[in-house]
């Protein structure tokens, strides 16, 4: 059997699974989610021996810090994921609510209903991890899954992917619920994305070139978000104390993910007192700085001039650039030049700017006195993301089990005609 042929008989299996899987009882899917959590907690050993099989190899390969670390299921991954199930199983089910229900004049009654989007891909690179959060969210808002993770995680995916199923079958559901192709070939990918009558949504999770090479070639809607540019704002009213620890949060703490901060922005009212602070702070833990001519005699010997290409570039390691702006005028301008629609944060004791910016700042989280770090499903008590879409349609933010449905019009008549 061909790739294409292969890949066509995993899409068509996962079309009539999530048929199965929509007008299942809700408690078969909880019981499911919450099967995977025990069975996660018990398969630790075997997961973790996989991981260093594909540790092991990307280190032979040269793949740098961020991609490693993205790569590593640590015990408080495993953990984390044993809590997303738990966290989303316990949430209300979406699919068959009822949003709301008017009577129209005529006496009709039209409401709108939440239904399963049907099919998910997920294409991702090096985070194990996310397999687990796509089956956990597809399987709670009644859709199929199809992942296909990157072959730097192979081994790892493996095991996660025979947890899911023992956990399908355990609850009453067919396995076709949640699918990987059994190859690494990139083939796979390009056929999968050619399967617009099977499956009804692609999410890419991984690099820019990833999310690029995905839109270009999917027949069917694809969710998205191309990289992470994040902006903190520091104004002039701001707790200079409070947001040194925060701007050193939104960098050091993982550097190489995409809700990471890029570029530090700071009142010229408040720099000489402030970028100092920064620098040896985040100085001492071996970040680096691409700073403005004014920020640059302020940030200590790791900072160098930036250049033009350093302005709205993502990182995904301990380097931040630095700029100093006249004011919140200047620092919406450039974010709004130079931001990629992911994360935006002011520090401020200033509730108008506050207001302002989270009016103006156009991304999928804007946040006032809080890290960048913080755009995460998890954090925003989603339980588990898919994925962060920097699209507005049809969501934007991070993807949970609401953002993996639609809602449908429901209409109840009695004997209505259109005159």
């Amino acid at each position: 059997m061909t790739i294409a042929a292969q890949m066509r008989t995993i899409a068509k299996d996962a079309k009539d699974a999530s048929r199965k899987l929509a007008s299942a009882e809700g408690s078969a899917r909880q019981q499911a989610l919450l099967n995977m959590a025990d069975l996660l907690g018990q398969g630790a050993a075997a997961i973790f021996a996989a991981n260093k099989k594909d540790l092991d190899a990307a280190r032979k390969n040269g793949l740098d810090d961020a991609k490693l670390d993205r790569l590593t299921i640590s015990q408080g991954v495993l953990d984390a994921m044993v809590q997303g199930c738990r966290e989303v199983a316990a949430m209300s089910d979406p699919v068959g609510e009822i949003e709301s229900m008017k009577k129209r004049p005529n006496g009709m009654l039209v409401g709108r209903m939440r239904v399963p989007l049907g099919v998910v891909a997920m294409i991702f690179e090096s985070r194990p991890n996310a397999a687990v959060d796509a089956a956990v969210l597809c399987i709670k808002s009644g859709n199929a899954a199809i992942l296909r993770g990157g072959s730097e995680a192979f081994h790892s995916i493996k095991a996660l992917t025979k947890i899911i199923h023992q956990a399908l079958t355990a609850a009453g559901l067919p396995k076709g619920c949640v699918q990987v192709p059994p190859t690494t070939d990139r083939e796979a990918v390009s056929a999968l994305l050619k399967l617009d009558e099977y499956i009804d949504v692609v999410i890419p999770r991984g690099g820019e070139g990833l999310i690029r090479a995905v839109v270009e070639q999917a027949s069917m809607p694809v969710l998205k978000h191309y990289k992470g540019v994040c902006h903190t704002f520091v104004d002039a009213s701001a707790d200079l104390e409070r947001a040194v620890v925060i701007i050193h949060n939104a960098k050091v703490q993982r550097p190489g993910t995409c809700n990471s901060l890029e570029c530090l922005l700071v009142h010229q009212a408040v720099a000489k007192k402030l970028l100092p602070k920064v620098a040896r702070k985040l100085g001492d833990a071996g970040v680096g700085f691409r700073c403005c001519k004014t920020s640059l005699p302020l940030m200590g010997k790791t900072a160098k001039l930036a250049t033009k290409a350093d302005w709205g570039f993502e990182f995904l390691g301990l380097t931040l650039a630095v700029k100093v702006v006249a004011d919140l005028d200047e620092a919406l301008t450039h974010i709004a030049q130079y931001g990629s629609n992911h994360t935006e944060v002011i520090l401020t004791e200033s509730h108008a700017n506050a207001m302002r910016f989270t009016r103006e700042a156009d991304a999928s989280m804007v946040a006032v006195n809080a890290s960048t770090r913080l755009n995460d499903g998890g954090e925003l008590g989603l339980g588990a993301e898919v994925g962060i879409s920097t699209t507005k349609l049809h969501a934007y933010g991070p993807m949970g089990v609401r953002e993996l449905t639609s809602a449908k019009f429901v209409v109840l008549g009695q004997g209505q005609i259109r005159e």
